[in-house]
């Protein structure tokens, strides 16, 4: 346990180091303060710091850094979270009424990433490959506009290429059968049932329906579970950005997402805000990196992690409650009836 001294020249640290990214020194550190230290009794306190793993003192000067250690005693016990003002959780609000949940959730990633200057990140809910309806618009002659409209509400646009020609009416007539006799099942099923139904059909509906069961099932596959915005803002930060080896690990992270859809499907599972500094998360080992997620949920229950993916010097005391408002907005719009 640390004493009230030492917290606050830690807490006044990790502020400062926050802000400039410089290693404080201890002169630097009685001015903050306001205590009235000396300059030697203060580098006693870092040295104990230093020892008990909370900071650290780089090469190059003889001021101290925080380390992720000394994060997490700051960020579970020393910081004092910044609340949104009403003013921008309105207009947060505004930009998430929106009725396609595919669309609520790209903008959520994109708010979290303009507001935190760092990556926003959603993990979508589990999809299903069910439909609600289905419409057929004709482009051309080969070519065939599918409309499917998922039970959450998702609208999937696929041109269809077909061997012959269709009139509007024949294409209205297929989307009718589809979605009198077919809807709300996968689309696995339908192509199932279809197998034993297509002999009533007439041979060029049979052709239309089994093309449009086939495209519905490859729309779904290829829906990216992990949504995010905003990655290239970390090629702004000087503790990424000045060693390529991190820089490479980092963007690994992004372009693979293995690891980062373990990371968010494992949050799911939490009450509240979670926060990961540095390599505190086997699944991101990258001590320059930090995460602050929360879960959301639709009708109450949690479908989805969604967050900000930054550097380890970041203004937690910011970040936490636009994560927090973030995650309640989103669950807010995707429950609306």
């Amino acid at each position: 346990m640390l004493d009230e001294r030492s917290r606050l020249l830690l807490k006044r640290l990790i502020e400062q180091y926050i802000v400039e990214g410089l290693p404080v020194g201890s002169r630097s550190l009685s001015k903050l303060s306001g205590l009235e230290l000396s300059p030697a009794t203060i580098r006693n306190v870092m040295a104990d710091l230093e020892e008990a793993g909370f900071v650290s003192s780089p090469h190059t000067s003889a001021g101290r850094v925080p380390t992720p250690r000394g994060y997490r005693f700051f960020v579970d016990t020393l910081m004092t979270v910044q609340p949104l003002q009403a003013e921008q959780t309105q207009r947060m609000e505004g930009q998430l009424q929106i009725a396609e949940p595919q669309r609520a959730i790209q903008t959520a990633a994109q708010l979290l990433s303009s507001l935190s200057t760092f990556a926003g990140v959603v993990l979508s809910p589990r999809r299903t490959s069910s439909f609600r309806q289905v419409e057929f618009l004709r482009l051309s002659e080969r070519r065939i506009l599918m409309i499917a409209v998922s039970p959450e509400g998702d609208v999937h646009n696929r041109v269809l290429m077909v061997e012959r020609p269709y009139s509007q009416a024949q294409l209205a007539e297929a989307a009718n059968v589809l979605n009198q006799h077919y809807a709300g099942l996968t689309f696995e099923q339908v192509r199932s049932r279809l197998r034993g139904e297509l002999s009533a059909l007439r041979q060029e509906m049979a052709d239309l329906m089994e093309a449009a069961v086939q495209a519905g099932a490859e729309e779904v596959e290829r829906t990216d579970p992990v949504v995010i915005s905003g990655e290239r803002n970390l090629l702004e930060v000087n503790d990424l950005a000045t060693d390529m080896e991190k820089l490479r690990a980092l963007f690994d992270l992004f372009e693979h997402k293995t690891r980062l859809l373990r990371l968010l499907d494992t949050s799911a599972h939490a009450h509240g805000v979670q926060i990961y500094i540095g390599g505190e998360s086997e699944l991101v080992p990258l001590d320059e990196l930090s995460m602050v997620l929360a879960p959301y949920e639709v009708d109450g229950k949690v479908v989805g992690t969604l967050g900000v993916i930054g550097p380890t010097r970041m203004a937690y005391e910011r970040v936490i409650p636009i994560v927090d408002i973030t995650a309640k907005l989103l669950s807010n719009a995707l429950s609306r009836d």
